[in-house]
């Protein structure tokens, strides 16, 4: 039960999906940091996004894994994941460099994409030397993101459920969001793919992705 439950956290909170994950979050956070409101366009960059962030990437590994240098997709060898970590890096930097100048995708989500490939070679540059967690580290900067977006935020968010309307505080998203980081260093710990140290080191390098982005752009 448990094991299942750790592989479907490692699952839906994997590294790849964290970008398109903040990209909704910030839609629904604040969507008026959007230049575009219409749902067509919105849909449209979400699903440019998607197709960056996790089809091409995804498309590149299962590529790899095709032509035999891979041996599973879990890579459990560190020296495994230097082809997927370096075809994942150049397609977000692909993406920050079409967005830097966009108006259509506020500064903020340029922050997450920046912190996200910075955080992304520096794991690159660890895992020579050791196996560090990549699930800590998108879960890192997806605590980072999402203190972010609380402070761009109008401090709650309101949801229409029929004729009332539930108001949710952006700060307890935050928190939220820090037990969810938890609960994927948790699962890695739990199916024994991690120890303590790649695990922490994961965090660091999401959070000091995140801030230096932040620093970097603001």
């Amino acid at each position: 039960m448990l094991k299942n439950l750790s592989k479907a956290i490692s699952l839906v909170f994997h590294p790849l999906f964290v970008l398109f994950y903040l990209l909704i979050a910030t839609f629904i956070v604040n969507p008026y940091l959007f230049s575009v409101q219409d749902p067509k366009s919105r849909n449209i960059l979400l699903i440019s996004v998607f197709m960056i962030t996790v089809v091409l990437p995804l498309v590149s590994i299962l590529m790899m894994r095709f032509l035999g240098l891979l041996t599973s997709l879990a890579m459990d060898d560190k020296m495994e994941r230097v082809g997927p970590l370096i075809a994942t890096g150049i397609f977000y930097l692909w993406l920050y460099v079409n967005i830097r100048s966009s108006t259509y995708l506020p500064t903020l989500f340029q922050v997450f994409v920046l912190g996200s490939t910075i955080s992304l070679f520096l794991a690159f540059f660890i895992n020579n030397f050791t196996k560090i967690s990549l699930h800590t580290v998108g879960a890192g900067g997806l605590v980072i993101a999402f203190i972010l977006l609380h402070q761009y935020s109008y401090g709650e968010i309101e949801f229409k459920l029929g004729s009332s309307v539930l108001s949710v505080s952006t700060f307890l998203l935050v928190i939220i969001v820090v037990l969810i980081a938890g609960c994927i260093g948790a699962s890695r710990m739990f199916l024994n793919v991690h120890n303590k140290e790649q695990l922490y080191m994961g965090y660091l390098v999401g959070f000091l992705g995140q801030l230096f982005a932040y620093n970097i752009i603001y």
